[in-house]
């Protein structure tokens, strides 16, 4: 039987190639993808920032269902009973155990994470990226069974833009009663916003695109600030200033992939002593001018984080279950492309005339 991977051959040109669906070792399993989405990370893969990846198959945030499974795999990694046909969503990364990371706990950390999903579609067993039929998942992945009350639409996003959020605001210590400004209303921002009101935040979100802004405030966004009509740094800052007492948010997440944005929040958009999580800004070598002095008279707390925890994308899935008839999470993906426009899928959200795009295997 042959599978098929859409493959970039280097920045901003594909290919499709077909390889013999792989069966899998002890310990694996091959899910048949369903549905994949374009993340902010496959743009800057695109675009030719990323630092390693300048070719091989992309795409990692799915869902799929069980086409086979290798031996002694019985149960998701939740102890869930696993079946063929099951819906599954997987973490595109692994946790190694064995490097200093992860023997220090830090398993977002993993220096082997990229193991397989670095891996050129050339190398057995050829499947490793989400924009293809099937996709290979292997011993030291995560994977766990989709609740039968959340639909593909919305499974497709819990690894990574849920789980990401998710572990990001756990790492900054989002509270009941923070305001948080988030910069940037992508999948990123927009699941932000929602867990960010289930736990009792204030939410003021920034974005130039309407159509986002729009889901924004559907989410429960209390406050949305278009770019359009406040240009300037300096804009911005003032309103979130008067929106918070004077003072700024007491967080700030960055989603946006934008450097300038760093500044914007340090300077003004969170307040004195509160606390930035940075996440957007994945590219390296792309710099702006910095005051390391009003950083520290400002005394902001600046936390990165780097992908999440592999657990995180059990909690996601809870969370979609628990909050489905909260939030149309299925909603906020407002484009479908088929396998052989992901080239179409990848121009057009880079040119920012889609929301989010997603494509349809099946």
């Amino acid at each position: 039987m042959l599978g098929e991977i859409a493959v970039m051959t280097k920045p901003g040109e594909l290919e499709y190639q077909h390889y013999e669906v792989p069966e899998p070792g002890p310990g694996a399993l091959v899910l048949r993808i369903l549905q994949a989405n374009v993340c902010g990370s496959e743009l800057h893969i695109w675009r030719g920032h990323h630092p390693v990846k300048k070719r091989g198959g992309i795409g990692h945030e799915m869902v799929g269902v069980v086409h086979a499974l290798g031996d002694g795999v019985t149960t998701d990694c939740a102890g869930e009973p696993l079946t063929i046909g099951d819906r599954v969503v997987a973490t595109y990364f692994q946790t190694c155990l064995r490097c200093p990371q992860c023997l220090d706990g830090q398993y977002n950390l993993c220096d082997n994470a990229y193991q397989f999903f670095g891996q050129q579609p050339e190398v057995a067993p050829h499947f490793h990226s989400g924009f293809a039929t099937h996709i290979y998942i292997h011993p030291r992945q995560h994977y766990y069974r989709v609740p039968d009350n959340v639909p593909n639409a919305a499974a497709a996003s819990a690894n990574c833009a849920l789980s990401q959020v998710y572990f990001g605001l756990d790492r900054i210590g989002l509270r009941d009663g923070d305001t948080l400004v988030i910069q940037g209303a992508g999948g990123l921002g927009l699941m932000g916003v929602a867990l960010a009101k289930t736990r009792g935040a204030r939410v003021i979100v920034i974005d130039g695109i309407a159509q986002r802004l729009v889901q924004a405030s559907e989410l429960g966004a209390d406050h949305i600030l278009d770019m359009n009509d406040y240009p300037a740094a300096s804009d911005r800052i003032a309103a979130v200033q008067a929106l918070s007492a004077g003072r700024g948010a007491d967080v700030g997440m960055e989603v946006t992939g934008v450097p300038e944005a760093f500044n914007e929040a340090v300077t003004g958009l969170v307040r004195r002593g509160g606390r930035y999580l940075v996440m957007g800004n994945l590219s390296p070598g792309f710099t702006i001018p910095f005051d390391p002095g009003l950083l520290t008279r400002r005394a902001v707390q600046v936390i990165p984080v780097d992908r999440y925890d592999g657990r995180y994308l059990h909690k996601a899935l809870r969370f979609l279950s628990d909050y489905q008839g909260t939030f149309a999470f299925d909603k906020l993906l407002d484009s479908h492309f088929h396998l052989r426009d992901v080239r179409l899928a990848l121009d057009k959200s880079a040119r920012r005339e889609v929301t989010r795009a997603s494509i349809v295997i099946e």
